[in-house]
C-alpha cells in the first residue's frame, strides 16, 4: 500500500535532512510572487426562497460562506528564496528522476535561467503551457491564461517517460482521421489545455491556488513508476499527495503554511499517513517510504486468466494484458526509461534472425527448383 508522510515545517530544512538520491521525482508549485495576499472563502449554497443567489430555473438560493484560507504572496528576493531549496532539489533527485517547476509570467523566465544553472542547459527537456479559458478578461492587454510548467531531466540522457501511460485527448477534426483513430484519440502535445478546479466542483479543497488533478496525474502517470517515492515540498492542498497515493505512488510533501495542513489531513482521510511537525524526523519518514516502494516493488505481477487471449489488445499503444504499467512493451517510443543511444540492439538482433530465417528460405526454395528440374 502507497504511504504519505506530511511535513508541517521550512521546506529548507526538511529538504536539507533527506540523504543525496533518495527522490524520483519532483513537483513543485511555489508561490508565484505575485504581490499580494492569495486568500480563498469556500462557499456553500442552500435553497431558500429569500436567497441572494438566483440559480437553475430561477431558483433563489442563500450563500454560505465558509472557511477564508490564503498566504501572504509577496517576496524581496524571490530568486534567492528559490535558489538554496531548487539546489537541495537536484541533491535529492535519483540519477534519473525529474524535476517539474510549475510558474507563471511573471517569474518563470528568471527562473528558468537559475534552474539552467543548477541542473545545466542540456538537463531542460521542455515547457509545458497549461493553457485554461476561466476567469475575468483584460481590456487593456491579452488575458493572462495559462501557467509555465519547466520540466528538468537530473541526466538528459536517461530519464523515466512511460509513453503507454498517457492519457488520450480527442481529434479537433476527427471526421479526417478515421473512425479508429478518433475512438482511440492523440497523444498530447507540450500545450495542456484544462480548466482549472471549479470553485463549485466536486475537487476543490477551498484552498485558493489548488490545481487540477487531472494536470497532476499526467505528470505523475508518464514520469514516475508504480512504488516511487515522489516530493512536494510546496505542497499547498496536497493534490500530488492524493494523486500518488491513488496511483500507487509514495510522496513526501512538505508546507510551512497550517492553513495547507488541516486541507490535506482533511483531504487525505482514510490514506495511510505519517503527520511530523519540524523537520527533526525527515530522515525517518523517508526510511518509512523506502519500506512502503520495497514492498509495493516485491508484490507479485497480476497473472493473466487463462482464457484470456496473449499478445497486445485490440486498441492500438493499450498495454498488454497482465504488463505491469511503466514497464517496456517492446514499441517503439513506449519505453519506461528513456536512454538515448538504447534500444537498437534489440531491433538489430531481431533483424539478423528475420534475414538468416529468408535466407535459408530461399536456399531451401532453391534446392527444390533445382531436384524439379533434375527430375
Amino acid at each position: 500500500m502507497p504511504r504519505l508522510a506530511v511535513f508541517h515545517a521550512d521546506n529548507l530544512a526538511v529538504l536539507r535532512a533527506l540523504p543525496d538520491a533518495c527522490v524520483d521525482l519532483i513537483y513543485i508549485d511555489p508561490p508565484f510572487n505575485t504581490g499580494r495576499v492569495q486568500k480563498r472563502t469556500s462557499l456553500a449554497t442552500v435553497r431558500d426562497e429569500n436567497g441572494d443567489r438566483v440559480g437553475f430555473k430561477g431558483q433563489l438560493y442563500r450563500t454560505i460562506r465558509g472557511r477564508t484560507s490564503g498566504y501572504d504572496d509577496r517576496f524581496d528576493d524571490f530568486l534567492g528564496f528559490l535558489q538554496p531549496r531548487m539546489e537541495e532539489a537536484y541533491r535529492i533527485l535519483v540519477p534519473d528522476g525529474s524535476l517539474f517547476f510549475h510558474l507563471d509570467y511573471r517569474e518563470i523566465h528568471y527562473c528558468k535561467v537559475m534552474l539552467d544553472g543548477i541542473f545545466g542547459r542540456a538537463s531542460f527537456i521542455n515547457e509545458i503551457i497549461w493553457a485554461y479559458d476561466y476567469g475575468a478578461r483584460s481590456k487593456k492587454r491579452w488575458p493572462a491564461k495559462h501557467d509555465n510548467i519547466l520540466w528538468y531531466a537530473k541526466n538528459p540522457e536517461s530519464f523515466t517517460f512511460n509513453f503507454d501511460a498517457m492519457d488520450r485527448i480527442p481529434y479537433m477534426a476527427p471526421g479526417l482521421v478515421g473512425p479508429r483513430k478518433a475512438a482511440l484519440g492523440k497523444t498530447p502535445t507540450d500545450v495542456w489545455w484544462h480548466t482549472i478546479v471549479s470553485p463549485n466542483g466536486r475537487e476543490k479543497t477551498g484552498y485558493a491556488t489548488q490545481k487540477p488533478r487531472a494536470i497532476i496525474d499526467r505528470i505523475v502517470k508518464v514520469h514516475s513508476r508504480p512504488g516511487d517515492i515522489l516530493c512536494d515540498f510546496f505542497a499547498g492542498s496536497g493534490t500530488l499527495g492524493e494523486s500518488a497515493f491513488e496511483l500507487g505512488r509514495n510522496a513526501l510533501l512538505v508546507d510551512s503554511n497550517l492553513e495547507a495542513v488541516h486541507v490535506m489531513k482533511k483531504r487525505f482521510e482514510g490514506m495511510d499517513v505519517e503527520w511530523r511537525r519540524g523537520a527533526a524526523r525527515a530522515a525517518l519518514s523517508l526510511r518509512s517510504l523506502q519500506e512502503a516502494s520495497a514492498a509495493q516493488r516485491s508484490e507479485p505481477a497480476p497473472q493473466q486468466a487463462k482464457d484470456e487471449p496473449s499478445g497486445p489488445k485490440s486498441v492500438p499503444d493499450a498495454p498488454a494484458p497482465g504488463r505491469k504499467p511503466g514497464r517496456p512493451a517492446g514499441k517503439k517510443g513506449a519505453t519506461a526509461r528513456v536512454s538515448k543511444g538504447s534500444g537498437k540492439k534489440g531491433a538489430t538482433a531481431r533483424g539478423e534472425k528475420s534475414s538468416e530465417k529468408k535466407s535459408a528460405e530461399k536456399k531451401r526454395s532453391g534446392t527444390e527448383i533445382a531436384a524439379s528440374v533434375a527430375g
